[in-house]
This record gives C-alpha cells, sequence and structure tokens, in this order.
C-alpha cells in the first residue's frame, strides 16, 4: 500500500465516522426531547405574566398626645417648689428661694465629683468637676439640685446639708458627702 492509498483510507474512515455520530445523535434526542417538550408546553400553558395589585393605602389619622401636662420621664426630676395655702408648713426649714443661684446647682449631686483640695491662708477648698468645668467651692457654696450647702471640706470628702420635701410635702434637711474621686480622669 502506498502512502497516498493509507491517507485516503484513513480520511474516508474518519468522514465514516463523522456521519454514524450524527446519526446517533439525532436518533437519540428525537424521542426524549419532544416528550420532554410536551411536558414542559402542559405545564406552562396556564402560566401568564400577572402581577397582583398593590395593596390599599390607608390614610394616616395622626393620634392627639395628652401628656403635655404630665411630668417627662426623661428628664431628671426637680423638685417644683409650690406655695402651699393650707397645712404642710415644713416645720419651719424651707429653702430660700429668693436667692440667686450658683453655677452648681444647675447640676445633679450624683453628675459632681470631687477631684481634690486646696488650703490658702488657712481656707480649705474642694474642687470639683461638673461637666467638662473645674470649680473651686468652699464652705457655705452651693452645689446640687436639692438646695445642698456645704457644711465642711476634708482632704476626702464634701459634707453637705441638703433642704427636700417629704412624701407630706414638708421640707426637711438631709445630710449627705461627696467622697473624692481617686484614679478617674
Amino acid at each position: 500500500m502506498t502512502k497516498v492509498t493509507a491517507t485516503r483510507m484513513a480520511v474516508g474512515a474518519r468522514a465514516a465516522l463523522a456521519v454514524a455520530g450524527i446519526a446517533l445523535l439525532a436518533s437519540c434526542g428525537g424521542e426524549e426531547q419532544s416528550e420532554l417538550r410536551q411536558e414542559l408546553t402542559a405545564l406552562t400553558k396556564d402560566l401568564r405574566g400577572r402581577v397582583d395589585p398593590l395593596p390599599k393605602v390607608r390614610t394616616y389619622e395622626p393620634v392627639p398626645y395628652k401628656g403635655e401636662s404630665m411630668l417627662d420621664p426623661f428628664v431628671p426630676g426637680r423638685i417644683v417648689v409650690t406655695q402651699a395655702a393650707a397645712g404642710g408648713g415644713g416645720g419651719g426649714v424651707q429653702p430660700d428661694l429668693n436667692r440667686p443661684k450658683e453655677p452648681l446647682e444647675a447640676f445633679p449631686l450624683e453628675a459632681i465629683r470631687m477631684v481634690g483640695t486646696l488650703s490658702q491662708n488657712k481656707d480649705m477648698f474642694a474642687l470639683v468637676r461638673a461637666g467638662t468645668n473645674l470649680f473651686r467651692v468652699k464652705k457655705g457654696n452651693y452645689m446640687g439640685q436639692n438646695f445642698g450647702v456645704i457644711t465642711g471640706i476634708d482632704e476626702g470628702q464634701i459634707s453637705l446639708k441638703e433642704v427636700v420635701q417629704d412624701s407630706g410635702g414638708d421640707w426637711v434637711e438631709r445630710s449627705t458627702s461627696l467622697q473624692m474621686q481617686e484614679g478617674r480622669r
């Protein structure tokens, strides 16, 4: 056999193989594909591109707020001094409501921190921090929201006397102290 004849036979064999592969593919896909197409047609014949309508929008009905006259639960409580027409005299202990307020009376006592002491000409002063400010206070100054007057200052604490109302509306004195805050900034 010559080389040309062998090449022709190889090309012929390849062509026959290709024709057989195409015939096989055509015979396999025909019947199975037709069943699949019929099933898909049956399943999708009732499907339409349908969008449900949007829900009805209810009109806004405002609800009136009736709590303006009530105490706000988010504001720190402050004693409102009422002039009692009769009864509840307070036993002679009453805060001086006509004196000018000092700056530290705007802060609750829990928000004031003692940070140090100073001694100058035999007078003892305390350094307190309220908010972002530093204040120097002495005996007789007022601080806190309960009419607290400073009665004494020593190295570790400030002693105060507050005037508060009890549950019956009477004014009573209460002693408290503000301790030195060590190691805090």
